[in-house]
């Protein structure tokens, strides 16, 4: 296993366990068949488990197989505060006490704020005190390190990096995922503030394994190394020095044994131009069904009405490459799961975006289509659930 270090000079896998995805049978985790596969990747280098209060059976499992197996003290756990159902300053409290009782640990390595969505809803945390929270369980110990996961854009995740001192910090990114959400330009953002970055979503939910086109597979198979589909996005991944550790979702002793080995012989910098240029055809051969041609540059942005431009074209394109439950649920956390919507119906046809786009989209034009197939009834039940929310 190779390791990369985090803020303060521990040591961290780069290879980490996603505990999201445990196998479940009747509606509860099979603890003995997850507990074989955290231990075999135990066994294997693996010291990071990523796991949240919101992922059904996930914390108390993993507490659970450390406890039995008495490993807690060489592992590092990740959960997160699911803010979002706080309402004052005793409900970080509760939550907390209600991980750590799971966890069966009195400590947690690193603490994140769950899906943080932007910089106002930063603030309303402070406004009920976490920030005084923080400091007094950092100070007992009882939380090693405070971070964020982040679903969302570039500008609003720099804007993000810098609203707090940070440990570190957790966003989606893969080579089909360089330009959109936080993207490169964001990786590397957090990466110059001293930000150790974990990586989800490294084979996109395995749509980079299971969902991946005919001609792209026909790139991979015809590549002289014969690495596998997934194994070339891992290595994409740890190509760069940027990224600290990439979490994956193992649920099968066969994916963990390959993950692991895919981690021991990674390291940055290791692919040259030739490989680089093979993952950009398969990035094109990927694309060829997406319906607006955005490379996710961001000229176009800021907009005048905070619409989420390149958000709403990645999201628009993914409901043509990987069908609507994906892209309506990326659509909803780049645009509506925060203070201001950033949804396409916002535009007002001004069309200073199109003075920008090196592409030459007809952005006004494409961004009616997409609210017309992105905005149904669903997304504006869950709008306007969340502006309720937000009331109380």
């Amino acid at each position: 296993m190779n390791y990369r270090s985090d803020r303060y000079g521990n040591q961290i896998s780069i290879l980490g366990y996603g505990c999201m995805r445990f196998t479940t049978r009747d509606g509860k985790i099979d603890l003995a068949k997850a507990e074989s596969e955290v231990m075999a990747a135990f066994r294997g280098g693996v010291n990071y488990y990523d796991t949240a209060y919101v992922y059904p059976g996930s914390e108390a499992a993993l507490g659970e197989i450390l406890a039995r197996n008495q490993i807690r003290d060489q592992v590092k756990i990740a959960t997160k505060l699911p803010h979002y159902l706080i309402r004052n300053a005793a409900g970080m409290e509760k939550y907390f006490q209600e991980q750590c009782k799971r966890l069966q640990t009195d400590y947690i390595d690193y603490y994140l704020m769950h899906m943080l969505t932007d910089v106002a809803t930063w603030e309303r945390l402070k406004d009920l005190g976490i920030l005084d929270w923080l400091e007094e369980k950092k100070k007992s110990g009882a939380i090693r390190q405070v971070g964020f996961s982040y679903h969302g854009n570039t500008d609003t995740f720099c804007r993000l990096v810098d609203a707090y001192d940070w440990d570190f910090c957790q966003i989606q990114y893969n080579y089909m995922d360089e330009h959109t959400q936080a993207g490169r330009k964001g990786l590397q953002y957090a990466h110059e503030k001293g930000l150790p970055v974990i990586i989800m979503e490294p084979l996109r939910g395995g749509r980079l394994v299971n969902r991946l086109p005919r001609e792209a597979l026909s790139i991979f198979e015809k590549d002289p190394v014969h690495h596998t589909p997934a194994q070339w996005a891992f290595r994409w991944l740890y190509n760069q020095p940027e990224v600290t550790c990439v979490l994956s979702g193992m649920n099968s002793l066969e994916m963990v044994e390959d993950n692991v080995k895919t981690a021991a012989e990674s390291y940055a910098g290791e692919l040259g131009e030739a490989q680089e240029e093979m993952l950009r055809r398969v990035v094109r051969a990927v694309n060829g069904k997406m319906k607006v041609g955005c490379t996710g540059c961001r000229y176009c942005m800021p907009c005048p009405r905070g619409v989420d431009i390149p958000g709403t074209f990645a999201a628009y394109n993914r409901y043509y490459t990987d069908g609507k439950f994906v892209a309506l649920k990326e659509y909803m956390m780049c645009t509506a799961l925060r203070k201001n919507s950033a949804s396409a119906s916002n535009c007002i046809q001004c069309g200073k975006c199109e003075k920008h786009c090196p592409q030459n989209i007809e952005i006004r034009k494409e961004l009616k289509t997409a609210a017309r197939k992105l905005e149904g009834p669903a997304y504006k039940l869950v709008r306007a659930v969340i502006k309720r929310f937000r009331a109380y």
